[in-house]
């Protein structure tokens, strides 16, 4: 490997990676080059593998200039610079290629635009920086593009209005912890109620401190604060509609990233369940798609978290007009729903973690469910469960890629699967002659 340093070298941009980098060759070596754009001549500085963007000698017919000052400081976003049709076919082409490497061939549509208003939820780092005998300061904000330092932004134009504040109410809660030390996660999520926030990595806090944001609390009429999922005060509870129902979301809970990317996820699967009357949500959450479900089906809810199932049983319980929501709290990773569990289910929907749902995948392979939908957050891992459910006898339709990640590497699908019916039906009673 050539470990020598080249601070003017020229590269020809191929095409963008995975995680939004231009990339190239250099002397035998593949290089990716954070905000470089294809079809781009550039010039970078190289150090061994890594690459720094330094000049663009001859730009992309695509490259337009970045919305937000921040860009290419903040690690937030990876792509700002590429137009939109451009954008469109890149994020696209995530989903082909891991498909394509998995051997699988299916329709994959458009790609659907569910940025909305933004981003609901943001999490906000703090690092206290010690400047000497009792000098303490607090950094706060996102953590700085490949690094481990912290970009102080004012205003992200990605984030819901509803987040308005939260940065403001961020600060104010890491700063009353400063004497601890400690490095921080602040977890804002914005709720029908007004700011809920979580706070990770503090530990256990005494009276004072939790006395002190109580007060931040009031003064920055947040609905609740908590540390690591347990409240500290809740003065509204937190709550969001999910169809019929009204939902309290547990601390920190996981939520889809944007209002209208839970829309749009929850119209893909309401459309491919379209007259199963018996379906089993997989890692459901608090119930972003079983409260939807219930309102023309019966539905088994299945989730590990406890918080999150119990929000799930509390809303169905609360809401008028479903038809009928059972809930078990399981780990699907150790224990998957299999056997005579789903002899009598009509369709199953999974939207696992980024780990994807490898155990599940497995056992619904074996099983005569007529139809399955699943919902993913990470290309690799719903290639290799949809490669797992189609060597088992599924056909995978369609797949729909969802954006609700706007200028980041990630990207959301939902993939209808459906059994292939036996070519040789066992023969039912004897032939009359």
């Amino acid at each position: 490997m050539n470990q020598r340093l080249h601070l003017n070298a020229e590269l020809e941009i191929a095409r963008l990676g995975q995680r939004g980098e231009g990339l190239a060759r250099f002397e035998g070596v593949n290089l990716a080059v954070p905000y470089a754009l294809p079809g781009e001549l550039i010039r970078a500085e190289i150090d061994g593998e890594r690459a720094k963007l330094v000049d663009v000698i001859r730009p992309s017919a695509d490259r337009v200039a970045a919305f937000c000052p921040h860009f290419t400081v903040c690690g937030g976003c990876a792509v700002q610079t590429l137009a939109q049709p451009a954008y469109e076919n890149w994020k696209r082409e995530l989903i082909v290629q891991a498909l394509r490497y998995a051997k699988i061939d299916t329709e994959i549509a458009p790609l659907i635009d569910a940025h909305g208003e933004g981003r609901r939820r943001a999490t906000f780092h703090s690092r206290v920086i010690d400047d000497g005998p009792s000098r303490k300061r607090l950094e706060l904000g996102f953590m700085r593009a490949r690094a481990h330092t912290i970009v102080p932004i004012p205003d992200c134009p990605i984030l819901d209005p509803g987040l308005k504040g939260a940065m403001e109410a961020a600060r104010a809660a890491a700063t009353v912890l400063i004497p601890l030390g400690k490095p921080l996660d602040v977890v804002v999520t914005t709720t029908m109620e007004g700011l809920d926030v979580d706070l990770r990595g503090c530990g256990p806090l005494d009276f004072g401190y939790n006395q002190a944001l109580i007060e931040v609390a009031h003064k920055h009429d947040l609905a609740r604060i908590s540390n690591h999922g347990e409240a500290i005060i809740e003065r509204r509870i937190p709550t969001l509609r999910m169809g019929k129902a009204l939902v309290a979301i547990p601390p920190g809970g996981f939520l889809q990233a944007t209002a209208k990317g839970e829309e749009v996820l929850v119209n893909l699967v309401r459309e491919a369940t379209t007259g199963a009357k018996k379906i089993a949500d997989l890692f459901a959450g608090s119930g972003t798609f079983a409260l939807r479900l219930a309102e023309r089906a019966e539905v088994l809810a299945i989730e590990s978290e406890d918080g999150a199932i119990k929000a799930l049983a509390r809303g169905a319980a609360h809401a008028e007009g479903l038809r009928g929501v059972k809930t078990d709290r399981r780990d699907l990773f150790t224990r998957p729903l299999m056997g005579g569990e789903l002899d009598k289910i009509d369709a199953i929907v999974f939207d696992p973690p980024r780990a994807g749902a490898e155990a599940q995948a497995r056992a619904l392979a074996g099983s005569k469910v007529p139809l399955i939908v699943g919902v993913s957050c990470n290309v690799q891992t719903f290639a290799r469960d949809a490669r797992l459910l189609i060597d088992g006898g599924y056909n995978l339709e369609k797949v729909t890629p969802v954006d609700q990640f706007r200028h980041s590497a990630h990207i959301e699908l939902v993939g209808v699967f459906r059994r292939i019916p036996d070519p040789k039906p066992k023969r039912r009673g004897r032939l009359l002659g």
